[in-house]
């Protein structure tokens, strides 16, 4: 059989070397488009079921981060519905990935692609429940839309929390998790009744931006919008034409205020679920950390998936800190602000020889998040 491969669609990106033969395809992860970072990579192959195949990905030495692939396993799926893990190993040089297709057509990816479809159903299945609404807020670069969605009545005295995921669009386990807490919050499926939903909801509004980078999302991009931006890195003086989709979220804050700010992303290289939060932080006071400190212990309560021994160094970021969303929420409002990753490998503490970290698990820890968020509204009050 003719060997395909094919990157011609919604976050697509790979670059061919070589397709002769299944059992020896060479390839190259592409860059963002208008950036050096590369990493990401999604594309389909056809031509290959029921034979043995080995992808070479010879550029993976020298990725942006490529500490990501060791014991890295890349995901795979045969409807874009499911995804599994697939036997991957790394050299320091090379990563290769070796399998036996059971269908004729496979698609690859660096983690479980959260399509522009899926996207638009999630804004569109919100604003049909009468506790959420939804509003563009501007437009990225390209000229897609910026949406927010608001649940929960604003009235005063309510506390406002901030969601936002995906400034980086390659780590789309952001959007999955932003897609299980809202399910929870909204009430949806098994969440129907839930009562948690219902006592956030009396004193809190959400504000939530599914996809900060559509743009990047679209074009396959790992970390960076159409210019060429890392959004965070735009927090401090977001420009209107070279980041609008910071320019525009950071003013509806502005409108609102903060009380509680979440930034959701995943790790390249730490297999773990940990919070960023402000140590090491210039004007980081000590009832600040002792807050987000307590909000963790909190998550770890709520979720097996978290944990707090493995996370970044103090102060990783040093003085462009203020150039990333939480750290300038957390210096403008003075709020709990946070940065939560999850990791693009699995989770070293609860692997999952399948899935590995997936989708699922995402979602999962989105929707037990609002459970440590309403133990700390309750601290909060004390």
């Amino acid at each position: 059989m003719t060997v395909h491969i094919s990157s011609k669609f919604d976050s697509g990106a790979i670059e061919v070397v070589s397709a002769a033969r299944a059992d020896d395809i060479h390839v190259r992860i592409a860059k963002d488009g208008a950036a050096e970072f590369a990493q990401w990579f999604h594309f389909r192959v056809q031509g290959i079921g029921g034979v043995p195949c080995r992808i070479v990905f010879d550029n993976a030495g020298q990725t942006s981060y490529p500490r990501g692939w060791e014991n890295y396993r890349a995901v795979a799926s045969y409807d874009r519905v499911t995804w599994f893990r697939v036997p991957t190993s790394y050299d320091g040089q090379v990563m290769t990935v070796a399998f036996t297709p059971a269908h004729d057509s496979v698609y690859l990816a660096y983690f479980e692609p959260y399509s522009d479809e899926r996207h638009l159903a999630l804004l569109g299945t919100a604003q049909n429940s009468p506790l959420a609404s939804s509003r563009s807020l501007g437009q990225s670069v390209d000229g897609r839309d910026m949406t927010l969605l608001t649940v929960g009545e604003p009235r005063a005295g309510k506390r406002h929390i901030w969601v936002i995921a995906r400034q980086h669009p390659g780590e789309t386990m952001a959007e999955w998790f932003v897609e299980g807490m809202l399910r929870r919050l909204l009430g949806a499926g098994d969440w129907a009744g839930d009562p948690l939903a219902a006592a956030l909801l009396d004193e809190a509004v959400f504000y939530v931006v599914p996809n900060m980078n559509p743009d990047g999302s679209a074009r396959g991009n790992l970390r960076t919008n159409a210019t060429g931006a890392n959004l965070n890195r735009e927090w401090l003086t977001p420009d209107p034409v070279r980041s609008p989709e910071v320019h525009h979220v950071r003013a509806a804050i502005e409108s609102t205020g903060c009380d509680m700010f979440f930034d959701i992303h995943g790790d390249e290289a730490l297999p773990y679920v940990f919070l960023a939060g402000n140590d090491g932080v210039e004007g980081a006071t000590q009832a600040v950390l002792a807050r987000e400190k307590a909000f963790g212990e909190r998550l770890k309560a709520a979720s097996l998936d978290f944990q707090d021994k493995f996370g970044y160094p103090p102060g990783k970021h040093g003085p462009e800190s203020f150039k990333l969303a939480s750290k300038w929420v957390a210096h403008r409002f003075g709020c709990l602000s946070l940065t939560l990753e999850m990791p693009f490998k699995d989770n070293a503490n609860r692997p999952d020889p399948q899935f590995g970290w997936s989708g699922a698990r995402s979602a999962a820890l989105g929707a037990s998040m609002l459970t440590a968020i309403w133990a700390q509204m309750q601290a909060d009050q004390a």
